[in-house]
């Protein structure tokens, strides 16, 4: 279980530090900083695929995404005697991602590229440095494995093994480095983050993909866009926990059943409900309906990954399937750890009763997005990999 998030010069996370439980609820005001926070995770999850540098490409490379401000804000500054200006640069341009748990750490570090030749690429950010460690805190006695430019150092009992251009400059370790006898601790993180899953606004509308006919086999994990919710949720009925989806389905929509077509190999989403004489189909199921559906087959998943990301669960449902939600994430959570960003007040007064989640309430002073009530000494203990 990740037990701590490190940013830092990403977007408006200037230097945050945060810590995660089994269930964390990540809230506050618009333009707080939430979809940044869930942009980092995902960006450590792309890490381990290889995917952090292109997905920072996508956002404009990484004079787009660092954040804009001064590099340092003094007290005078945050009291309002002085205005916010520009201040002479003291570290190198970076970004950085980190996490902790009580086995493994991992960081990364990326900077501006040094090549001299010119290149259609120069948008694309360099990895400066990465490192894996045992425990939650970086420390040179717990430090496991070194990346410093394109050289890896591994420990090796109380020895240090070199492997010089060992990864490119533009990849990571994390995801191209394969010895798994040489650097056990780098497969195990790699599988864990790997089985991350996040769910971001999947679309209901119309012509969604979970309103269509599809052809369906066994489902352990929901697609990204939902295209497979009939076959997630079959497969849910048939090697997973179908107590818990049936009492899910019944305390969101008292009386209904779930059902799911079969035309050959197609299969199609369809509700019985009380009242009517036949199921409604995907096509026929309000955006709220077909949404918490969605839900329901992200956390009831036969195969629980290592950490769950919803992001704005709440969306396009009705106020009374809220509390029905907030059950289901407090029974996912009993399966795997869970983040939720939501910035529904009664979602996160749900929760409180459900559960007792870690609550991370973002603000922005001058730009920078802070842990409400976080003073200096509050923050979990982290250090970043020198360079």
């Amino acid at each position: 279980m990740i037990a701590s998030l490190a940013v830092e010069n990403y977007r408006s996370l200037r230097s945050l530090v945060v810590e995660l439980g089994r269930l964390t609820v990540v809230t506050g005001g618009n333009g707080a900083g939430k979809s940044s926070l869930y942009r980092a995770l995902r960006l450590l999850a792309d890490s381990a695929r290889n995917g952090a540098v292109a997905a920072l490409a996508r956002e404009g490379g990484l004079p787009s995404t660092l954040w804009a401000g001064p590099e340092t804000i003094s007290k005078a500054v945050r009291s309002g005697e002085r205005p916010v200006q520009g201040t002479l640069r003291r570290g190198p341009v970076a970004l950085r991602l980190g996490f902790a748990g009580d086995d493994l750490g991992y960081a990364i570090d990326f900077g501006l590229p040094q090549s001299s030749a010119q290149s259609a690429f120069q948008l694309d950010p360099q990895v400066k440095r990465e490192a894996v460690w045992a425990g939650p805190v970086l420390r040179p006695a717990t430090l496991l494995v070194e990346r410093a430019g394109t050289m890896l150092r591994i420990r090796d009992g109380r020895a240090w093994s070199t492997f010089p251009d060992s990864v490119g400059p533009f990849d990571s370790m994390l995801s191209e480095y394969t010895d798994p006898q040489r650097a056990p601790e780098l497969l195990t993180l790699r599988e864990r983050v790997r089985s991350w899953r996040f769910y971001d606004q999947i679309r209901t509308d119309a012509g969604a993909p979970a309103r269509q006919l599809r052809i369906g086999t066994r489902t352990p994990v929901l697609g990204h866009d939902g295209a497979d919710l009939a076959a997630a949720l079959q497969t849910i009925r048939e090697i997973g926990d179908d107590a818990a989806l049936t009492a899910a389905i019944d305390a969101a929509f008292p009386g209904s059943e779930l059902a799911i077509g079969t035309e050959g190999a197609r299969l199609e989403v369809r509700l019985r409900q009380p009242g009517l004489l036949r199921p409604l189909g995907a096509a026929e199921l309000s955006d709220g309906t077909l949404r918490y559906l969605l839900w329901a087959a992200a956390l009831l998943s036969p195969r629980p990954p290592a950490l769950l990301v919803l992001n704005e669960p709440e969306t396009s449902l009705h106020p009374e399937l809220i509390r029905p939600l907030s059950t289901l994430i407090a029974a996912g959570a009993e399966r795997t750890q869970v983040v939720v960003v939501s910035h529904s007040g009664q979602l996160i007064d749900a929760l409180a009763r459900d559960t007792k989640p870690t609550r991370i309430e973002l603000v922005k002073e001058l730009g920078e997005t802070r842990v409400e009530g976080q003073g200096r000494f509050d923050r979990p203990p982290w250090q970043w990999p020198k360079r």
